[in-house]
């Protein structure tokens, strides 16, 4: 993408054209006919092409060139020339995405200046678009637990294939953070990623988000699709899209081609589709709301995105982050955590995930009146504390039990909280409830509680075989 194509029929004006660009030090490619034009575009795409309206014996016109041109490659800038111009033409052209039109007999200085400004348009879009794919949501994965180290070692076997991955996890987990993952390692990386919001599109428009569309008043709009051509399309909440949609989108898996609302002409793109879900799609297929063919072919490669309380352990990191991020971002205090902050935090329930946590920390930061360390009593689920005396507010539940069975649920879920608090490890608990190891094992036991692996990670639960006997 560095030369001038100039098409035209007439070899005297091609010509022309030709020395008067390579003196101004540009290289040049000529085509007498649609054909050659054509080919010369599918072989290596140019920087701008100067293109005539009118070419004698040739399958296309000048305007159909200029279509297959933008849809295909609508990065190229198009200048069109021609002897019979007139501003119907002019105006067809320009709305079929033409950068400029140009009458013969053409002033040599007017070509010249047209087409450096049409080379610097193209060069700003492109820089533009490359900013724009930089300043979004972070590609860059936070955590050590081992959870988190299963979920990147997955994500690395497939950043340099092409095929298609289907994340599943609840709200918030950050998803779309592990497939832009997959993007920015892939070698696609320099291409767009573009998301499609399943779930906040109207299902009467989605058609024209992804397909675009073409009109007479108002030429090409491209669609999500088109936008995506060369990288990475990511469908989030794939289960939300139009089951009418689905069965197009299916098709577009298959051709790597469709055709825009209102459009004729067929455009190919190259794209690698990564899709996430938090529903259970076998559920929706069942009951007739997901295709099944479709699940098949964006389940290629499932990869399972683990809740925050399943990575426990990476909370302390992902709070300082996101608490760095504030503070370059907002101006927010830049404020630590102290101990008594981080082992609360790893002991709440955290339905939101990841994307509550973020949300929790941006909330402590603007409330909060100092910049000291952040305690436990700015959080939530702290008021369950009384600050005046220090008892702690029992539970409805427990307050109906006798002591021995209220100590024993309470000792139960307290370890079980600890337990997963330091992703299954015995030792890092031990140490931080004051106990011997040997001395925990033995009440584990007694309490029926027991860790195993889930997803390569030791999980604390109620072993429900002992808790049936007992």
């Amino acid at each position: 993408m560095s030369d001038i194509l100039i098409v035209d029929d007439e070899r005297d004006i091609r010509e022309l054209i030709s020395d008067i660009l390579e003196d101004e030090g540009f290289a040049t490619r000529l085509a007498g006919n649609s054909d050659d034009a054509m080919a010369a575009i599918n072989t290596e795409p140019p920087a701008l092409m100067i293109l005539d309206i009118w070419l004698k014996d040739s399958r296309m016109d000048g305007i159909d060139i200029l279509k297959a041109t933008k849809r295909d490659n609508p990065d190229v800038p198009v200048v069109i020339i021609s002897g019979h111009g007139n501003i119907e033409i002019a105006v067809a052209a320009i709305k079929q995405g033409a950068y400029d039109f140009i009458e013969k007999p053409f002033n040599i200085d007017q070509l010249l200046v047209v087409i450096r400004r049409a080379m610097e348009t193209s060069r700003l879009r492109r820089e533009n678009q490359s900013l724009k794919r930089r300043d979004v949501t972070s590609a860059e994965m936070l955590g050590n637990s081992a959870a988190f180290r299963a979920l990147v070692g997955q994500l690395d076997k497939v950043t340099k294939s092409n095929g298609r991955v289907m994340l599943t996890g609840p709200g918030g987990a950050g998803k779309e953070v592990a497939a832009r993952y997959i993007h920015a390692n892939s070698n696609r990386a320099a291409a767009p990623f573009v998301t499609v919001n399943c779930a906040g599109v109207e299902p009467d428009r989605m058609e024209e988000v992804l397909f675009g569309r073409e009109s007479a008043d108002r030429g090409i709009e491209p669609g999500l699709l088109e936008q995506a051509h060369g990288g990475v399309i990511y469908f989030d909440e794939v289960a939300d899209m139009p089951l009418g949609t689905q069965s197009k989108i299916l098709r577009v898996l298959v051709d790597q081609q469709f055709t825009r609302v209102g459009g004729n002409d067929k455009v190919r793109v190259d794209l690698r589709v990564v899709s996430s879900t938090n529903k259970d799609l076998e559920a929706a297929i069942n009951s007739e709301t997901f295709r099944q063919e479709l699940f098949h072919r964006l389940n290629v490669v499932p990869i399972a995105v683990p809740s925050l309380e399943e990575r426990r352990e990476d909370i302390p990191l992902l709070a300082e982050h996101f608490i760095a991020e504030f503070n370059k971002s907002q101006g927010l205090p830049q404020r630590d955590l102290s101990e008594d902050a981080v082992a609360l935090m790893q002991t709440m329930v955290w339905p939101g995930n990841v994307r509550q946590l973020k949300n929790l920390i941006e909330r402590v930061l603007i409330l909060g009146d100092g910049a000291g360390p952040i305690e436990a009593k700015e959080l939530p689920g702290e008021e369950e504390h009384s600050e005046e005396d220090g008892r702690v507010v029992l539970s409805g539940a427990l307050a109906t039990l006798p002591l021995r069975e209220a100590r024993e649920a309470f000792e139960r879920e307290y370890l079980l909280t600890q337990i997963n608090r330091f992703g299954g490890n015995i030792s890092r608990t031990a140490n931080f409830v004051g106990m011997e190891r040997s001395a925990l094992h033995r009440k584990l036991k007694s309490l029926g509680v027991v860790t195993s692996a889930k997803s390569g990670v030791r999980v604390a639960h109620v072993d429900e075989e002992a808790e049936a006997a007992g």
